[in-house]
């Protein structure tokens, strides 16, 4: 004892020469220390004094230094957990129930198409280093969220997927052509609005062909892809592919007199025309960029058109562009890209507009974008509703970047897929590995927002089942039930070797009322009822839960089923059931709109 006294005599003397009076002790669970440095008598811990900067305001004295009992300490901390704010961070959401299964049925879909192309599946790290990512960008790499310095690497979270594509084809120099698809998260710190699918963490879709093949052929089976994807969905034609060229809009920017360097500031103006009116996006490239006033009175001739082949007809005649060598380039790419999408049915769906720019640094050829109703803000940022907003004050003072937007009316929710051909990623990483690329990256979070805002608002329509389920096992009984558990389970394990997703209640001997309120609650549409007198004569009952029936109906308290032909009797009912699921569903899809 006399030892441990002089030790923490000692030591409250060095922290009060160090720091001065006034502060004795430390608490261990805010300071890391080896275990040797640690002395304790009763509830306190004192623990030697680290070397901390002298200043008596320096912020992590306070932090450090305490009198406090250790007890109370913890006290406190349990305070502080009480007034914790449990949420998800700004931009994410967590998937649940029906949620998860719309998102999963979209997934499928997608990926289907994807295959029935001859796309294999890549997977990639959810980070990279990050100057793998620097430079891809432009003005959006300000978007990528990077992370601390892990091992003497510094890495950030995938903006993408094609950059990893590309960076994985570099490392792989021997696969020389590939159709790949990917399903996988991305992260961008981007203005969130999660009710209109504008996420930070966020899904995309993307399914990509490599290698040098004959122009445009591949291009054209990238945006068939696109239209089968969206049929399937069942969006029936009510969605528009936009369509332009990289080389078209370079040619542009040249024969109008934009500087080499203000191309891409001037290109990311453009691309904002789908959001703003022409007068605000003249006044961002004039005030903004610093481009000369004629110049951009030049662009407004191009870029405020849109159209099908009368528009590109009209380009080919145009003699200044045919001049430039890239536009001339693109045109007769674009010429030649309608002339396929003809052949693969898609033509009708395509709009070639000019405004359509793209703002990632690494697209070389065609570009796209798909829109659909919901795409458009409902307010224009010039009309009057939007400027009595922003006179209103409602966007308050305290609103920053990283509020949510969802109920901002000059928001849209955007394209819900898009792409364009990349020739010059890959060698960016490996000069020697140059190999050309297209692809188009499905965005399933707008997807899935669209979709269900249309299910939510068709007062009619068949609610999304909230889980896989297709049959309940249930048992019944009078006087001296047993529950039936063990018959139950049996049952439970017959229908799951028979691929059929079953489920039963826990519970040794539950309330019938409890098992279909089970069933009820997870839209399980098959009830499989157990009784003692029925099991003994070989027999169960299949009832279809959820319907109204009248009285008389032949199975309106269900049909009794032999044991021997259950399972494809069951079959037969659930492959019915799905395909007026399906069908109902599909016409519940079709123009989906915000």
């Amino acid at each position: 004892m006399p030892s441990l006294a002089r030790s923490l005599r000692s030591t409250r003397r060095a922290i009060a020469n160090h720091l001065g009076a006034g502060a004795n002790t430390y608490r261990l669970s805010h300071y890391p220390v080896p275990a040797q440095g640690l002395h304790t008598t009763s509830n306190q811990i004192c623990l030697r004094a680290p070397t901390i900067p002298h200043h008596q305001n320096h912020p992590r004295r306070t932090r450090y230094f305490s009198s406090t009992p250790l007890s109370d300490s913890i006290d406190t901390m349990g305070k502080d957990k009480s007034s914790f704010n449990l949420k998800t961070p700004k931009g994410t959401k967590d998937w649940a129930g029906s949620d998860a299964l719309l998102r999963d049925r979209i997934f499928s879909t997608i990926a289907d198409v994807f295959k029935r192309h001859g796309g294999t599946a890549l997977d990639t790290p959810v980070f990279e280093l990050r100057e793998i990512l620097a430079g891809k960008y432009g003005e959006d790499s300000k978007l990528i969220y990077d992370l601390q310095d892990q091992g003497g690497e510094i890495c950030s979270l995938r903006y993408d997927l094609t950059v990893p594509f590309a960076r994985w084809l570099a490392m792989n120099p021997d696969v020389r052509s590939i159709k790949r698809y990917h399903i996988a998260k991305v992260y961008r710190r981007d203005q969130p609005a999660v009710s209109k699918g504008r996420m930070r963490e966020f899904y995309q879709c993307d399914f990509d062909i490599a290698g040098t093949f004959d122009a445009m052929v591949p291009d054209a089976e990238v945006l068939r892809i696109v239209s089968e994807v969206f049929e399937e969905l069942g969006w029936n034609g009510r969605y528009t592919i936009k369509l332009n060229h990289r080389k078209i809009l370079d040619g542009v920017f040249a024969v109008c007199g934009v500087p080499e360097d203000k191309i891409r500031p001037i290109s990311s103006a453009v691309d904002k025309l789908d959001k703003m009116p022409w007068a605000d996006v003249r006044k961002e490239m004039v005030d903004d960029k610093g481009l000369d006033g004629a110049v951009a009175d030049r662009i407004e001739t191009y870029v405020m058109h849109k159209g099908g082949r009368e528009l590109l007809n009209r380009l080919l005649q145009d003699e200044a562009l045919n001049a430039n060598e890239s536009a001339k380039a693109g045109l007769t790419d674009m010429a030649l890209m309608m002339d396929y999408l003809e052949a693969f049915n898609v033509l009708d769906k395509i709009s070639f507009d000019m405004s359509l720019a793209r703002g990632l640094d690494y697209y070389t050829g065609v570009i796209y974008e798909v829109v659909t109703e919901g795409s458009a803000p409902a307010v224009q940022s010039d009309a009057p509703e939007a400027q009595k907003l922003q006179k209103s004050g409602k966007k308050d003072k305290k609103a920053s970047e990283d509020d949510d937007r969802s109920n901002d009316p000059t928001l849209g929710v955007g394209s819900v897929a898009a792409g364009g051909r990349y020739d010059n990623l890959v060698g960016m990483f490996l000069p020697k590995a140059q190999i050309p690329c297209v692809g188009i990256s499905f965005g399933v979070d707008r997807i899935f927002s669209i979709t269900k805002a249309r299910l939510e608002r068709e007062q009619t329509a068949q609610s999304l089942r909230r889980s896989e389920v297709d049959v309940y096992v249930m048992a019944i009984g009078g006087k001296g039930f047993n529950g039936m558990l063990k018959e139950r389970m049996e049952m439970c394990q017959k229908l799951w070797s028979a691929g059929i997703k079953a489920e039963f209640n826990y519970k040794l001997k539950p309330k019938l009322q409890q098992q279909f309120k089970a069933a009820e609650e997870g839209d399980v549409p098959f009830g499989l009822i157990l009784g003692e007198s029925e099991l003994a004569e070989g027999k169960v009952r299949i009832k279809e839960l959820g319907l109204k029936l009248p009285d008389g109906h032949p199975e309106k308290d269900g049909i009794d089923i032999e044991l021997d032909s259950l399972i494809p009797a069951l079959k037969t009912r659930l492959e019915l059931k799905q395909s007026s699921s399906v069908s109902s569903l599909a016409q519940q899809l079709q123009g989906a709109q915000v």
